[in-house]
């Protein structure tokens, strides 16, 4: 397959507006303001093009909520946290590409009918901030951005906005709470962003990815994108393989193709000779996959058919040396840690099985465990917290325990008793008290 959201890198000055003009650039956009914003709407419905942000959402559809008679503001945000273990795609689209992912938000932004645009983007990346930041004002000065652009009476403003780095803020409503300068809490839904967003108004939230695809959908049309990868999982998909590989890093390939083409022929199979074990197809909170269902479909209906999901095709591939109870115990710590502490199920769920997988890790294990630990995420998932964040740690720690339950045991089998807890006692310093003296 021809590089098509991949094509700028190792070019000289690709992110050079002048670079990107040459290569046909903003193209996209002068189209699309040739046209009515729902005919864009259209164009990107017939595509078929779904989120690569995780949930995989037709992105059209997304689009089609936002009230077209609302008298105020709509707003589109563009999430660039890129916070799930796993993944590293969006910064390489940022890197080789931004005024791509530009253009992508001034096409999607005419289409929902916003003047006003946000990236947000993880505090850590200080860097591809900066990259943004220079992007929106080379494109500024060359006219797609600002008043009147282009002459099409359309004006638009987009603005980097740095998070602080929490895991949570990847959620589009704990994005919007972070973008008002409150603390990253999900907010229940409904009401839905397209709805009621960020200020109190209509807001699509989109991934760069999935912004990145749409300048190719404007020019190259809805047709030759659907006619990539296969029907209702359409387009070319950027693949994060990490892990146990020889060549670990971000491949560009149609949605479609199997885990075993990605892990052995483009990240050139497992390291050392060693054999594959495991491995999650969509970034740690998509259950793991076992070496036996290498050849799934790497696709958002195949994934799900096979009881896991693409996610945001972060691919962290694991040899046959990997313990899988140590694999749970990291995932708890990761999950515990970024929890939000908004839902019960999720902030004392993941703790508890942190404590569990801890437990058993260090040799201290019960029989009782194993079930335990599915019973924890029993109850953290299946829609018993506001944002996925209870799924995102239950899902691939009981897909853990059902696939390798024998690792499970025999670190049960290998328990020793546990020690008994001495309160601690803290010496008397006062005045001494002899009683019946």
């Amino acid at each position: 397959m021809e590089s098509v959201l991949l094509r700028a890198r190792g070019v000289a000055n690709s992110r050079d507006i002048n670079t990107y003009l040459q290569a046909g650039g903003w193209e996209g956009f002068k189209k699309a303001l040739s046209m009515p914003p729902e005919a864009v709407t259209q164009e990107v419905i017939d595509s078929e093009l779904r989120g690569r942000g995780g949930a995989g959402f037709p992105t059209g559809r997304k689009w089609s909520f936002v009230p077209k008679d609302h008298p105020g503001p709509k707003y589109l945000i563009c999430n660039a946290d890129e916070s799930e273990p796993g993944t590293f795609k969006d910064r390489e689209l940022i890197e080789y590409d931004p005024q791509m992912v530009i253009e992508g938000i001034a096409i999607a932004s005419y289409a929902i009918g916003a003047h006003t645009a946000y990236i947000y983007i993880r505090g850590e990346f200080y860097r591809w901030a900066r990259i943004l930041e220079e992007a929106i004002e080379q494109a500024r000065a060359h006219g797609f951005l600002g008043k009147d652009i282009l002459n099409s009476g359309y004006d638009l403003e987009i603005w980097v906005h740095r998070g602080a780095g929490a895991y949570i803020c990847g959620e589009e409503t704990a994005l919007i709470e972070s973008l008002e300068g409150k603390r990253g809490f999900p907010r229940l839904k409904p009401p839905f962003p397209a709805v009621v967003g960020v200020f109190g108004k209509p807001t699509v939230v989109n991934n760069v990815e999935t912004l990145a695809c749409l300048p190719h959908i404007m020019t190259r049309g809805a047709k030759w994108f659907a006619s990539i990868g296969r029907p209702r999982n359409t387009g070319p998909k950027l693949f994060c393989v990490s892990g146990h590989v020889n060549r670990p890093g971000v491949f560009e390939l149609p949605l479609g193709v199997t885990f075993r083409e990605i892990i052995f022929e483009h990240a050139g199979g497992i390291r050392n000779g060693r054999k594959l074990k495991a491995f999650f197809p969509g970034g740690s909170s998509s259950p793991v996959l076992t070496a036996d269902e290498v050849d799934v479909l790497a696709d958002f209906d195949s994934c799900a058919a096979a009881g896991t999901m693409l996610g945001s095709g972060g691919i962290i591939v694991m040899d046959d040396t990997v313990d899988m109870v140590e694999v749970g115990r990291n995932l708890a710590h990761f999950y515990a840690h970024e929890s939000c502490g908004q839902c019960t199920p999720c902030r004392e769920g993941s703790d508890w099985c942190l404590d569990i997988l801890t437990r058993l890790v260090q040799g201290y294990g019960h029989p009782s465990d194993p079930d335990q630990l599915l019973r924890i995420c029993r109850f953290a998932s299946q829609g018993m917290t506001i944002c996925p964040l209870g799924d995102a740690f239950a899902l691939p720690i009981s897909s853990l325990v059902r696939k390798f339950r024998q690792e499970f045991e025999a670190a049960v089998a290998r328990a020793k008793p546990i020690p008994p807890k001495k309160l601690p006692v803290m010496p008397w310093t006062g005045r001494d008290v002899r009683f019946g003296g």
